[in-house]
């Protein structure tokens, strides 16, 4: 496949346009990204039972979809540096595709693993980070809008999927309902068709022709070592602020997935009507879309701003009967929209813009790991005990911990960053004085040699004047 140069913008973004069919194509493709390892678990309790699999076996297969979803962020984007955007969310909507159907003749756990965890999930990493790219190539003045409705895509399709998956699950069992899914997911390549290049100006190609014409292997294998090195740039761990943000944020992702693979679950249990289970999710889902703006609006006012780590803390849990659970499930939704609308912001607030792309890429890597273990040692607790309190209540309790720990060392960076800012300020004057103090006498001397000049020759002239009278 030939490289997309004209991926590379040569001239200000369109903010416009065709740039609209192309948030349309990434609403799409972002949608089945985050929804479908949440809404697969409307068919769990079902394969749990025909395969004879455990909570924690079953919890497996979100766990890797997601770990594969991650992980595989940086090497969507360096495909999407050498390809450009369209093909490569083609190949990842091909990809979902084929793991729901082939998923769908599964006999045994490990092949659900393989086909739904590994290929799905890497499907999912194409659709996701190309999409991503290919908003900042069409927009600029209005790319926070822009963002914002490609964005929504998540809490949109988790409303509308998990319903669907229960009907699905009702009428045509889990294996008809995972070859469906499958079709409906390959209109992610309908999305990735909509993802048109930016055509660079002709005279600009045309000279970037004649400048660079036996360039171009060099370029890309340069282009690969520099994409390499900045997404695995442990230089980031001597950063204070960068590890307080990852510890909080490894155990919060460690406790925030586990509640929402099992919820569904748990309601049916409790005796909750499964459609009426499945319908938690999309309460979620919809609670979540509009607590994401507007927790952006709130983190961007001046009181807010200046102190934005502080905001990022949240914990709430719930359980009981259906009324409780629906309590649950929106003030879970509140939180779950609050920390992930802030999840970026607040990496971004501790990096800066420039080091900000080496430093998400290393923290998505890093983010694999609690999302790989987070539900199977969830669901492991409800093997082990049969009852799913100790789940809620072991998640709860980390997510909480992580958020006493982000506001506890949050305080401690800010009094240590004014120190150091004291500490530099007086290091400074200290400098500025030495400086003026050795300025001073590089003038008196300076002024000496013109003093001892001027004597020398005012005695000169007093043997003149004497000899005139």
């Amino acid at each position: 496949m030939p490289p997309a140069p004209a991926d590379v913008l040569a001239s200000k973004p369109l903010d416009g346009g065709w740039g609209w069919m192309v948030v349309i194509g990434a609403h799409i493709s972002i949608g089945f990204a985050y929804s479908t390892p949440k809404a697969l678990s409307i068919f769990f309790k079902d394969i749990q039972e025909d395969l004879q699999a455990g909570y924690s076996e079953i919890a497996w297969i979100s766990s890797i979809m997601l770990a594969a979803m991650y992980a595989g962020g940086p090497v969507s984007s360096m495909l999407v540096n050498r390809f450009g955007s369209r093909p490569i969310v083609i190949m990842g909507g091909l990809m979902c595709g084929v793991s729901m159907v082939t998923a769908s003749f599964g006999s045994s756990i490990a092949y659900l693993y393989f086909c739904i965890g590994v290929i799905g999930g890497c499907g999912l990493a194409f659709n996701l980070n190309a999409s991503l790219t290919i908003i900042s190539k069409y927009f600029l003045a209005r790319r926070p809008l822009a963002n914002g409705l490609a964005m929504a895509g998540s809490p949109v399709f988790l409303c509308f999927l998990a319903p669907l998956n229960q009907y699905l699950l009702g009428t045509y069992g889990w294996r008809g309902s995972l070859l469906i899914l499958g079709g409906l997911m390959l209109n992610c390549c309908v999305a990735g068709a909509l993802m048109r290049p930016v055509c660079k100006p002709l005279s600009c190609a045309l000279q970037q022709n004649v400048d660079r014409p036996n360039k171009c292997k060099t370029k890309i294998k340069g282009s690969c070592v520099k994409n390499t090195k900045k997404f695995v740039d442990l230089s980031f761990f001597r950063d204070r602020g960068f590890v307080i943000y990852l510890i909080g944020n490894v155990m919060f992702i460690f406790g925030a997935y586990a509640p929402i693979v099992f919820l569904s679950t748990y309601a049916v249990s409790q005796g909750v009507e499964k459609y009426s289970a499945a319908y938690l999710l999309s309460i979620m889902g919809f609670v979540d879309m509009f607590v994401r703006p507007g927790t952006g609006l709130v983190a961007n006012s001046k009181w807010i701003r200046p102190r934005i780590q502080y905001f990022f803390s949240f914990a709430m849990v719930f359980n009981g009967t259906y009324t409780l659970l629906v309590v649950y499930a929106v003030f879970f939704g509140v939180g779950f929209g609050m920390v992930f609308a802030l999840i970026f912001e607040c990496l971004m607030d501790l990096m800066g813009n420039q080091r900000f792309p080496s430093a998400v890429g290393l923290v998505t890597i890093m983010e694999c790991f609690p999302m790989l273990l987070g539900p199977p040692a969830a669901g492991l607790l409800v093997d082990i005990f049969g009852d799913y309190k100790y789940l809620f209540l072991m998640c709860g309790s980390v997510i909480t911990t992580g958020g006493l720990f982000l506001f506890i060392m949050n305080i401690y960076n800010y009094h240590m960053l004014e120190k150091e800012k004291r500490a530099k300020d007086r290091e400074r004057n200290q400098t500025n004085i030495e400086n003026q103090e050795q300025m001073s006498i590089s003038a008196a001397e300076m002024e000496q040699p013109e003093a001892e000049e001027t004597e020398m020759s005012a005695a000169q002239q007093d043997p003149e004047s004497a000899e005139t009278k």
